[in-house]
């Protein structure tokens, strides 16, 4: 019963950051397969595709949802946007404190790739034991069907999805949260 209603909030709060950050930056209208291609800047001014500004917004619209709602459902039993280091010869998860991934991100960043950063993570009230994994997808249309990543070549994960990383490194069945599609379980 607990877990449908943290699915419940995680979908609700998929469906607002979509309705929010669509009302705030495309006049409440959502986006055609056009649009999501089209190249924008972002508040650096840096170049980047409509759907990449879109998702990082509603990502973080549907974080501070989630950090509201959970707080008080299941205060100091959930992480949001932690990073941990997974080693597949050796099956051991290591979580990577915020000052570190600071850190290393002054040094240039390069000892955080093949780092796992879910979006929400149910735990014991210790982040390294999980019991459940979702990872929020804002697909641009919204009409797509929200997949998860495949690892570009050169990635210590190109040969897994991102749902399969997920699984082996947390275990349990990772799910998938859209805006139109509800909380999805399963690689497919």
């Amino acid at each position: 019963m607990l877990r449908a209603q943290i699915d419940g909030i995680l979908h609700q709060c998929a469906q607002e950051a979509d309705y929010a950050v669509n009302k705030r930056l495309m006049g409440g209208n959502n986006p055609s397969r056009q649009q999501c291609a089209e190249e924008v800047m972002d508040a650096q001014g840096n170049p980047l595709k409509r759907a990449i500004l879109l998702g990082r917004e509603k990502h973080q619209a549907a974080r501070d949802c989630v950090q509201h709602h959970l707080s008080q459902l299941i205060p100091g039993s959930f992480s949001l946007n932690s990073r941990y280091r997974f080693d597949l010869s050796t099956g051991k998860l290591k979580l990577i404190s915020p000052s570190q991934e600071k850190a290393l991100l002054r040094a240039g960043g390069e000892e955080l790739v093949g780092t796992l950063v879910p979006d929400v993570v149910l735990h014991t009230g210790n982040p390294l034991e999980v019991l459940d994994v979702y990872d929020f997808k804002f697909p641009c249309p919204g009409s797509n069907s929200p997949t998860w990543n495949s690892y570009p070549e050169h990635h210590p994960y190109h040969e897994y999805s991102q749902w399969q990383m997920y699984q082996k490194a947390f275990g349990g069945n990772p799910a998938r949260v859209a805006p139109r599609w509800g909380v999805l379980r399963g690689q497919k």
